[in-house]
């Protein structure tokens, strides 16, 4: 059985080292080009895709969208462990706060010596390269990171969805963004 694969491989978006630099539906700041409010983004694909796809070891990369698909699962897998780890439950807010604090925290982009997938992607070009994609990237990830709190507390019990913290402990290729 194969993992699932970006629906956007096939879409033309700019490029910044070999990963695409897709449109989102976000209300944070950054450098995103604006998607259309009626249809899904590389985010809600992500989070309709994570749960299937972290029961994979291997991932085959089709296309340029498959490699932010893969940073974004790996990011989603930090985040459930981030707060499955918390001393105690966290609310909804807390939920929030904490993730905000890791999507805008330092971290490791393809070409840094510390990034855990460099065998699978191209540094950026330059400097400003490399530079805009840690900003699209930090503005993905608080995206990211604003919508899985919205899924994981969507009941409104203010207690996080069990089916989602089972994932908790799954890792994605065996991998963690975490350093």
């Amino acid at each position: 059985m194969a993992a699932y694969h970006s629906s956007f491989n096939e879409f033309e978006a700019r490029q910044a080292g070999n990963i695409s630099i897709l449109p989102i539906k976000t209300r944070f700041r950054g450098p995103a080009p604006v998607a259309d409010s009626d249809q899904a983004d590389i985010i809600d694909e992500t989070l309709d895709l994570f749960r299937a796809n972290s029961l994979f070891r291997n991932f085959e990369i089709k296309g340029p969208a498959d490699r932010i698909l893969i940073i974004l699962i790996l990011f989603v897998s930090d985040c459930l462990f981030r707060i499955g780890n918390a001393r105690t439950v966290p609310t909804a807010l807390e939920a929030s706060k904490m993730l905000n604090t890791l999507a805008v925290d330092n971290f490791p982009i393809p070409g840094d010596a510390n990034f855990p997938l460099n065998a699978h992607y191209s540094p950026p070009g330059s400097r400003m390269d490399a530079e805009y994609l840690r900003t699209y990237l930090t503005q993905v990830r608080q995206e990211l990171a604003a919508r899985l709190v919205e899924r994981l507390y969507a009941d409104g019990t203010n207690k996080p969805n069990k089916w989602w913290m089972a994932f908790q402990k799954r890792r994605f290729m065996n991998r963690s963004l975490a350093t």
